[in-house]
Order: structure tokens, then sequence, then C-alpha cells
């Protein structure tokens, strides 16, 4: 038998770090109005073995992973609400080495890195860092304000707008197997269509495919070299297991781990193979984008 005063100690120790881990702060309230009555609504799945997790058996099953890829739908405030405090509490578990966003371009990084060393931050935050207008700085700024004020780096995750520029004049596909897969090809090409309202001529869906698949392999090359644990915040179909991300890193020979999370509204469906997991959210309301862009053709 162990001597009386060490069993005690570590009795103490292991209720301490057990204080310490035993609870998460409260989750933010939902911002949108739709489904609230849902009984999916807040749900957390492992989307392989269709087990319902708690927050606390997710921040568990992420925190370990090397790269975390977490999908969101843009103008979904509870997805950013999510995406904050999801920061928040994997920083409190284990030390964050990266914060990668698809909203940020390459020349905006040096931008980044200067205020980083700024304190306090400018009043005119969004002009400091020339935030571009098409990205609700309602939506993403806390979580920029949050990175900034952290000892890790905020990366830039996109393609510069001459990159974009390039890789719509002279389409190309990266290199590799799995995201140049014809099931993958034919997925993603739909998904332009469908995404701009079946509104492009059919000419133009290559040179749209070229910069999605040129987009998801820069974010994949950002994450590869980021300091891990990484955690990168991009659209769904950025992140998607079987379309996205994932496939580019696999092509460029990532070792380690990688986990999706897709916040997902709640009425939508998320098949095996899109996600680790799927964290089920309000929906907002629905609205018909492509009769807004109908009326200008």
């Amino acid at each position: 038998m162990g001597h009386p005063v060490s069993f005690l100690l570590t009795v103490c120790l292991a209720l301490t770090l057990g204080a310490c881990q035993a609870s998460l702060p409260p989750l933010p309230a939902w911002q949108s109005s739709q489904g609230r009555d849902d009984a999916q609504l807040g749900r957390i799945v492992d989307v392989g073995s269709g087990q319902v997790l708690s927050p606390e058996q997710l921040v568990q099953r992420l925190a370990d992973a090397p790269r975390v890829l977490v999908g969101e739908k843009h103008d979904n405030p509870d997805h950013h609400a999510l995406q904050l405090w999801l920061l928040r509490v994997m920083q409190s578990r284990r030390p964050q080495g990266s914060l990668l966003l698809e909203m940020l371009q390459p020349q905006q990084q040096a931008l980044v890195d200067g205020l980083k060393q700024s304190s306090p931050l400018p009043a005119d935050l969004p002009k400091a860092l020339a935030w571009q207008a098409g990205w609700d700085w309602a939506q993403y700024g806390p979580i920029v304000r949050e990175a900034l004020g952290r000892p890790y780096p905020l990366l830039a995750a996109n393609l510069s707008p001459d990159e974009i520029r390039q890789a719509y004049r002279h389409p190309s596909s990266p290199s590799g197997e799995r995201s140049n897969a014809p099931e993958v090809v034919k997925a993603l090409t739909e998904q332009v269509r469908a995404g701009h309202c079946d509104l492009l001529p059919p000419s133009q869906l290559p040179a749209m495919l070229a910069v999605q698949q040129q987009r998801d392999r820069r974010m994949a090359e950002r994450l590869l070299s980021a300091p891990q644990p990484a955690l990168l915040f991009a659209g769904s179909y950025h992140v998607r297991k079987d379309l996205g991300v994932p496939l580019h890193l696999a092509d460029l020979g990532a070792q380690g781990t990688s986990k999706v999370l897709l916040l997902t509204e709640v009425g939508e469906v998320v098949e095996p193979g899109m996600a680790d997991f799927v964290w089920y959210t309000a929906a907002l309301p629905e609205q018909d984008y492509c009769a807004q862009l109908r009326k200008g053709h």
C-alpha cells in the first residue's frame, strides 16, 4: 500500500483536474428564427456511427486532432457564435496552433500580422484589415478580434483576386487522384451550376469549377503549413470530406488526422462520408436567392 500522504495528494490532484475540465462555458443562445421546436435542434451527431454527442464529448474528440475543419453557412449568425465558442473552448483545452479563415486573402496577411503587434486595436478594425465587404463584419468581427488578441497566428486561407482571375481565365485542375475523381468533379460541377441558379452558360462551368478546386487546394496547402493544432473556418462545401479540402490534403500526403465538423441548419441532410460530426443549428427563414439573381438577367 502506498504512503497515505502520497495517496491523498493523488486524489486531490485528480479532483482538481476534474473540476477544471468538468464544465464548459454556456452555449450561445440561438439567434436564427426557424426550427426552434425541431427535435434536431442543438443535436451533435457522430456522422459515422450515428451516436449523439454532448458538447463536451465533441470537444474531446476534436482537441487531439492536428487539423479541425469547421464548415459554416456564411450568413447564419448561429454558426459564427458557435465557431467563437468552439475556438475559446478548444484553446482552453490545449494550446491553439493557428486559426485559418476562408475570409482572409493573402494580401491581407501583412495587415493581420501587424495588428497582432498592436494594442489597443484600431477603432476601425475592418478598414485596418482591408476587410472584404462581401463578408459581414458583424458576423466575423468577434472571431477576428478573439484571434488577434491571442498569441497564435491568424492566417489567410483563400486565393488572392489575381489568383482567382488567373484560375478563371486559364482553368486547370490541381494534381491528385482523389480531388479529381470523376464523381467528385461531377458533384462539384453540379454544385457550381446550382449555386449560380442555372444562370451560367455551360461553357463557363469548367472555369468556375477550377476556381473552386484551386481555392480548396490553397486551403489544404495553408493547413499543412500552419502551426498545429490548426483550425479552419470555411464554407461547408469547402470542408466536406467527399468534395473539398480533405481530398486535397490526402492528395498532398497529409500526415495525421483531420476532423470535419459541419454546422448545419435543422432539416438538412448530412450523409456518411460528408463529415465526421454535424451540429444542427437553428435555421434562417427561407429565401429565394435565385429569384433575386434572375431579376438581373
